[in-house]
Order: C-alpha cells, then structure tokens, then sequence
C-alpha cells in the first residue's frame, strides 16, 4: 500500500503520525502519556475512529505501566472527542481488561490486532460491491490513516485494486480541514488507485449526469437503529445520493456502533474551532462561524452496511453476530 501505518508499538514506546502536516510531511511523534494522547486525538493529529479507539488503549496502558490514576485516565481520553464511540468502546474494553488481572499492553496490542482483523474482512465482504468501470465517491477520510490497516470505506477499494479489478474513485475534498484532499487523495496516490478530487459542492452535479454508480463511506457512530454519525456532509450526500438512486454504503467495524444510544437525535455532535473554517481567509477573522464536525445520516438514506460479518441490511444483524462470536 505504501501507506504508513498512522499508530506504532515500538519497544515500549507509542509513536503516532502527526497527520496535521500529511501530505506534505511524514512525521512520528512519540506520546509518553496520557495528556499527550488527549491533545493529540483533539487537535487531530490521530482522528478517524478506530485510530483513536487503538490510541486511547495505548494511552491506558502506559497509564497503568506508569502507576496513574486509570480512571482518571479514562475519564480524559473519553473528553478527548465524544462523538467518536470507538474512543470510548477502547477505554471500557481496558477497564475491563484490568479487573481481569490482565496485561493491559498485551489488551492494547490485542485491540489493535482487533482492528486489523475487523477492516480486512470489511474489505473482504466489501470488495464485491466495486464491479470492473465501477465508479465510486467515497467523503472525508475513511482510509488506512484513520485506523490500523487498509481503511473502512477504502478497504474494499483496495482488495478490489489488488485483485486487479478497473474502477475510479471521486474524493470529496471534505471541508473545512480537507480530510479528503489531503489524506484520501495522498493515500489513494500512494496506492497507485485511480481517482479524481471534487469540491463537496460538485457531488450532486455528477450524480445528476449519471457519474456515480456507487457511495462508500466510513462512520464515527452507528446507532442502535442504524443512523450514522460521519464527518460534515455525509448527511447531504446521502440525500443527494437517494435523490439519483445511487447506493449508499457506510462502512463500519462493529466497534463503531453504539447500541446504548436509540437513534443518532440523541448523538452530541462535537463543534471545532471557527478557525478552522476561516484559517485560510483572514480578512474575515472576528466573523461568526458555525463548524460542526459531524452530521447524522438517518438509517434509511443507507442502503447497507459493510461489517466485518457481511454487508448487511440491518444494523442490528451486526450487533447479533457481535454477540454470538462472543466466549
């Protein structure tokens, strides 16, 4: 893939790529606490979901290597970004892993493995959905940056490149911060993947001349009744996509969903800095800014979901397998 893995266990030490200063710069910070972590999960140096899940275990366990308070500990990371539930999924599943006795480096590395595990079979299951001339729009970055290995939403783009498979990818630039410019695009780059960049604005108009066959894009949070949490603008696509009977797919590890929450109405969707709206404009600084991070895509505007268990209809056939494959 030529895509640098965004979180690194090396000798003890949890090095994360400062994805800030992507594409121009790769660069490995190394984190020695928790503090650390938070501000990078906040300033978006780590981001996509499953990435921050994987850092927030890392962020525990050398929490409990050093003797902090865990609790504590727990109780900033889950501050660090609320929208996103794979950070607090991490968190539980390492608090749990302590009252178990258990080694929580050896609980972190499982989580990461987890992670892994979980976007390969989304590939795996996704894959089929690309056909050959198949053309894709996939929003925001949903790659391999955003988690351990190969991506949700991209996942099956990449199988389905390896595979030999001819297809192209449309990357919505993704405003305010050009996740998909600056991430997606580099990745997809990297991969050798053949892609256009768009501005959000131009998705409704290639779908309109018929130049979209199919949506693929990630989620922060599924709902217990399949609504989807996902960066800005998903929620438009979506609508947008149902309009020109174009698919839509979320593609997701069950990590994201979040059954204690009914529907994506009662999601807190976490507001950014007006800076990051107007960096690139100054002569408009003072000027009153809305910037929220994420919008909600009701269950219905979703065609299916592609898991690591199959791409299913039903969310809630997700969590039932979840629950099965459990010891």
């Amino acid at each position: 893939m030529n895509v640098p893995a965004p979180i690194r266990w090396e000798n003890g030490k949890l090095l994360l790529l400062d994805q800030r200063r992507l594409p121009g710069r790769v660069v490995f910070e190394e984190h020695r606490e928790v503090e650390s972590v938070v501000r990078a999960i906040r300033q978006l140096r780590v981001r996509g979901a499953p990435a921050i899940g994987v850092a927030a275990a890392y962020a525990m366990a050398i929490a409990w290597r050093d003797g902090d308070d865990l609790e504590q500990a727990a109780a900033e990371l889950r501050r660090a970004r609320p929208t996103a539930v794979n950070l607090a999924w991490a968190v539980e599943k390492m608090l749990v892993a302590l009252s178990r006795g258990v080694d929580l480096i050896d609980a972190a590395r499982a989580i990461h493995e987890e992670d892994r595990a979980m976007c390969e079979a989304i590939g795996k299951h996704g894959a089929p959905l690309i056909e050959p001339g198949c053309r894709v729009l996939t929003h925001c970055n949903a790659g391999a940056l955003a988690v351990s290995h190969l991506g949700t939403a991209t996942a099956p783009m990449y199988l389905a490149h390896e595979a030999g498979i001819p297809f192209h990818v449309y990357v919505d630039e993704t405003r305010p911060v050009l996740q998909g410019s600056r991430l997606t695009s580099w990745e997809l780059t990297q991969a050798g993947i053949d892609h256009t960049l768009i501005c959000d604005s131009a998705a409704a108009h290639l779908m309109a001349d018929g130049g979209i066959d199919l949506i693929i894009v990630g989620a922060d949070r599924v709902t217990a009744n399949g609504d989807t949490v996902n960066k800005i603008g998903t929620r438009s696509l979506a609508i947008v996509a149902d309009y020109h009977g174009v698919p839509f797919y979320v593609a997701c590890p069950s990590s994201t969903i979040d059954p204690a929450t009914a529907t994506g109405a009662e999601v807190v969707i976490e507001e950014r800095p007006a800076t990051e709206v107007v960096a690139s404009i100054p002569a408009v600084a003072g000027v009153k800014v809305r910037n929220p991070a994420f919008d909600v895509t009701p269950a219905e505007l979703v065609t299916a979901y592609a898991t690591e268990f199959g791409v299913l209809d039903d969310i809630g056939e997700c969590l039932r397998r979840k629950s099965v494959r459990k010891p």
